[in-house]
């Protein structure tokens, strides 16, 4: 087999980004090499990434290949695999860069990729299939053991809207979502999105914030019922504290809500494919993967940009 190479968007240090061509790991037993046809930028994990405000944890460190929505269709696949040829599927990031670190490694033109990691779409859910692993979060934030559905989402970017969206296809009574950007205060989708000024609501029983903004937890620990939960469903660069009297008065509640599981990825498949969960009007920007640079930018720096993704057709 000869050499594989990829195109890829390599993020060599904070605010600086190289579209490069990089050698590929060669598969092994197990592996599937897929072509990417689209990705998603992140502008939570990757905007902090980028920023270079990203906490240090495992497998952190420039130069590094980002992304960790990606749709693509197989190139290859291993005798014993269940995935054919032709296969649409789901690729949430790779480890196949050589000494560039796959952090999270989904923003090539083609991966290497364990197929134990890949999920098979219907390929009618086209350009939409970037947005699984944001419906997978959501979801995961939603069917923790014993927890509420929320009535109060605090955030109306994509994971603020699939809440509210996963919230009603559960059969949940709509949710007030706060939202303080007037570019982002549309209410089109049976729910109200409102400013926080503009609620005088302290009796929420679930409290879902998605904004990111560690400042934020004393504001809503004092709009919780008794016995109240504050989910911090979002990712936070800060360090998040609170004061306690407000919390020990209404006995609050405070739960993190990690990555998602392989379990709310196949849910929300499930959920997609047969149309219970809508993932329209969620992708708003489209550009060429040859012009990342200002798709990245673009994508951190304008709130009218839900979700930006990256054209890798023609690219392998």
């Amino acid at each position: 087999m000869s050499e594989l190479e990829a195109t890829a968007v390599v993020m060599e240090q904070p605010e600086r980004l190289a579209l490069s061509r990089l050698a590929l790991t060669p598969p092994q037993a197990g592996d599937v090499v897929v072509d990417i046809a689209w990705s998603g930028i992140s502008t939570g994990t990757e905007k902090l990434l980028w920023t270079g405000a990203m906490p240090s944890f495992p497998g952190m460190g420039y130069p590094l290949v980002p992304g960790y929505e990606s749709l693509g269709f197989v190139a290859e696949a291993g005798p014993d695999s269940t995935l054919a040829k032709g296969d649409c599927v789901f690729v949430p990031g790779a480890r196949c860069f050589g000494e560039v670190r796959g952090l999270f490694g989904g923003a090539a033109s083609r991966v290497v990729v364990p197929e134990s990691r890949l999920t098979r779409l219907d390929p009618e859910i086209g350009p939409n299939g970037v947005l699984m692993a944001l419906a997978a979060t959501a979801y995961h934030a939603l069917a923790a053991e014993d927890a509420a559905l929320p009535d109060l989402i605090v955030g109306h970017g994509v994971l603020g809207r699939l809440l509210a969206r996963l919230t009603l296809a559960m059969g949940a009574p709509a949710p007030t979502v706060w939202e303080t950007d007037p570019v982002r205060q549309d209410a089109r989708d049976g729910y109200p999105v409102i400013a926080p000024d503009q609620d005088d609501r302290r009796d929420y029983r679930a409290i879902y914030d998605v904004s990111g903004r560690a400042d934020l937890l004393d504001e809503l620990i004092g709009r919780l019922a008794y016995g109240g939960e504050v989910v911090l469903a979002g990712f936070y660069s800060e360090r998040p504290s609170f004061d306690f009297p407000p919390a020990f008065i209404r006995e609050a509640r405070i739960r993190i809500a990690a990555e998602w599981r392989d379990a709310d990825l196949q849910a929300v498949t499930r959920m997609a494919e047969r149309g219970a969960l809508s993932l329209d009007g969620l992708i708003t920007h489209r550009r060429a993967a040859t012009d990342a640079d200002g798709a990245y930018r673009t994508a951190f720096g304008d709130s009218a940009c839900l979700k930006m993704i990256l054209d890798w057709r023609g690219e392998q």
